[in-house]
This record gives C-alpha cells, sequence and structure tokens, in this order.
C-alpha cells in the first residue's frame, strides 16, 4: 500500500506533525510506503471555477502550473490520501483548502459538456485532525465535509481521527494519543472502515 499524507500544518514541530510519527511507523513497519507532502511550502493558487480542466478526462487539466500538478501525480500513484490537519475555524488550513478546491475539479470531470469520470474513484480518503475545542465539536464539521467531498468523489472514506489540544500550559503528545493514534494506523492497514465515534 502506498499513502500520501498532505499535510496542512504550517508547523513542522507542531501538534499534528507529532501524530504523523508515530502513524507513520506503524504504516511502514508492514512495508507500506509513506510519502508526507508539506501544503504550507507549496504554491497553490485557489480555483477560479474556470472549468478549463473538464476539456481533459485523461489528465489533470488545469492552466495553473503550480505545486498542484506534482501532487495530483502524487495522489494518483497513491492507494490512499490521508489529510492531517490543524482545525482552524472548524476547517481544514487554507492551503489544504485551497487545494481540494482545485482537485475536486480536476479529478472529477463532472462539469464540461459531457460527464466525465472520476480520475480518483476506488482510492480511500482519511483524516488526521487536531483541533483545540472537544473534538464532537471541533473535528466534526471537517469530517462531514470530506464525507461528502468523498461521495461526490467517488473515493471511499477509510476514516477519521482527532486529538485535542488542551491548551498552552499542557504537552500535547503523551502515550494515550501515541497508542490512539498507532491504533488508527492499524486499522487502515487492516482494510477496515472507521470512524472514530465524538
Amino acid at each position: 500500500m502506498k499513502y500520501c499524507i498532505l499535510m496542512g500544518s504550517p508547523r513542522r514541530n507542531g501538534n499534528t506533525a507529532s501524530l504523523i510519527h508515530p502513524l507513520i511507523e506503524e504504516l511502514t513497519s508492514t512495508g507500506a510506503e509513506c510519502e508526507v507532502i508539506w501544503l504550507h511550502e507549496k504554491t497553490i493558487l485557489p480555483c477560479v471555477g474556470c472549468r478549463k480542466c473538464q476539456d481533459v478526462w485523461s489528465e489533470y487539466g488545469c492552466p495553473y502550473m503550480d505545486a498542484s500538478h506534482d501532487i495530483f501525480n502524487k495522489i494518483m500513484t497513491s492507494d490512499v490520501i490521508i489529510l492531517a490537519t490543524p482545525i482552524y475555524s472548524w476547517y481544514c488550513t487554507a492551503p489544504m483548502k485551497a487545494l481540494l478546491d482545485r482537485l475536486v475539479y480536476g479529478m472529477n470531470k463532472y462539469y464540461g459538456n459531457e460527464k466525465g469520470p472520476a480520475l480518483w474513484a476506488g482510492k480511500k480518503m482519511a483524516l488526521l485532525t487536531t483541533c483545540g475545542y472537544p473534538v464532537e465539536k471541533g473535528a466534526d464539521l471537517f469530517q462531514l465535509g470530506m464525507e461528502r467531498y468523498c461521495k461526490h468523489s467517488q473515493l471511499i472514506f477509510a476514516g477519521a481521527h482527532s486529538e485535542r489540544d488542551p491548551g498552552y500550559q499542557h504537552a500535547f503528545m503523551d502515550d494515550e494519543k501515541e497508542s490512539r493514534v498507532r491504533a488508527f494506523a492499524h486499522s487502515l492497514q487492516d482494510d477496515e472502515l472507521v470512524s472514530d465515534t465524538f
């Protein structure tokens, strides 16, 4: 299995990054491949809805020549896409949102004169998030949005895991969080569909 981890955090040593390390260790322990793409370090322009990507059904087709083309190619050679992001204002960070908007057009050829294919149909998508509110009030809207995004895009929603930051006076990472994120990684390897209950 090959995992493409799209990292929405701007901080390489932040809370979300601290969850990525045990996740990757667990995934690679059985031979899986993982690649992390730090979206804040890429140029990803916002979608303008020009629909020029709809003229090409065999590739991405976006006229904006930025990092999204390379990310498209990496997604197409992966089995599982993991969106890893802190939750800002009840949703993912801005670079991830820009990429998701670009991909929903470039991957899904639904918006031209004729309805075309979803180029990534059948791939799995999972979420790994961190938030300041209790997860049932902090990460729930992003999860709901991505479940609908997956259904629209013919992706398989493979589950979500979120951890709460207890506040600036406390260390974020602990043994319990590490154990839970490893269990989440294991569930993805077991080919199970999981969705953490809030």
